[in-house]
């Protein structure tokens, strides 16, 4: 299962490499969690690519919500090129993978309107005793509405943070319902939108979170046999929130990390499920 493919000026090529490297050529399951080119700019690539070079895609889900650009556009078309089955998912819907739960939360059952963040695909994923939340750019007001109705299914042990750990997202009551052990954010390290914010890190600092950021970490890999959790990152660096917040450009940065990289992957192995996910700068 491989969810959104990173920013569009990647192409898809960091993950089709990670993919390559782990002995992937199949996708069973590709999501989009919404349309914004920096969720799926690879879309049309790795649908081209597995199609093309290995054995395709099983099938696309997205949330129904379009957008007006070439990055969505392309990936329409790939999925047309190839006939690829696409699913509309909304909250309720389960994901048909043997052996693990995926219970979609977000979006809302029925009619939602058409801001992608509100719309964005949430999922729950249980394997075992091991829970893992994923909730794409989803804000503040898809997050309470969450926590309004799916507060129990919420909790989580490994949360990828909303937004890239903007601070329109990781709201305090869903983080309450949440109450995660582990957050993984994925964002570049010079982020032009100075993810993750400070007030975040702060809030998962105050918590006692383990935090990875791949704007620091690198690509981080989370592997469980459905009770116990590894991490393994590209990068060795503290997992405190608060030392993540000291290292934030025009804070006191000195991390070895080019700026204007482009950001890394984060993973979860499922013994042998994958679920990855791009970023924005």
């Amino acid at each position: 299962m491989l969810i959104d493919t990173g920013d569009w000026r990647q192409d898809g090529s960091a993950v089709i490499a990670y993919l390559e490297s782990q002995g992937v050529d199949r996708i069973d399951h590709l999501v989009a969690t919404h349309a914004h080119a920096d969720h799926i700019g690879g879309h049309a690539a790795v649908i081209e690519h597995l199609e093309t070079n290995s054995d395709g895609i099983g099938a696309a889900y997205d949330s129904s919500v379009v957008h007006d650009s070439a990055t969505y556009e392309n990936y329409l078309d790939a999925i047309e090129e190839h006939d690829v089955d696409l699913f509309e998912v909304e909250e309720g819907d389960e994901l048909p993978i043997d052996g693990l739960e995926a219970t979609v939360l977000n979006p809302p059952a029925g009619e939602s309107g058409n801001d992608l963040h509100y719309n964005s695909i949430s999922i729950a994923f249980g394997f075992g005793e091991f829970a893992y939340l994923t909730t794409g750019d989803a804000e503040a007001d898809a997050e309470q509405r969450m926590v309004e109705e799916h507060r129990d299914a919420l909790e989580a042990d490994a949360y990828q943070a909303g937004h890239h750990g903007s601070s329109t997202s990781s709201t305090q009551p869903f983080m309450d319902a949440v109450d995660p052990e582990i957050a993984v954010i994925s964002s570049d390290y010079d982020s032009q939108y100075g993810h993750p914010h400070e007030e975040v890190l702060e809030e998962y600092a105050d918590r006692g979170i383990e935090t990875y950021w791949t704007g620091v970490h690198g690509d981080v890999v989370l592997t469980t046999d459905g009770t116990d959790v590894g991490v393994e990152t590209e990068r060795e660096f503290s997992t405190d929130a608060a030392d993540l917040q000291e290292e934030r450009p025009g804070e006191q940065a000195h991390v070895a990390t080019p700026q204007g990289q482009l950001p890394h992957p984060t993973s979860l192995t499922l013994t042998g499920s994958l679920v990855e996910g791009g970023a924005c700068p």
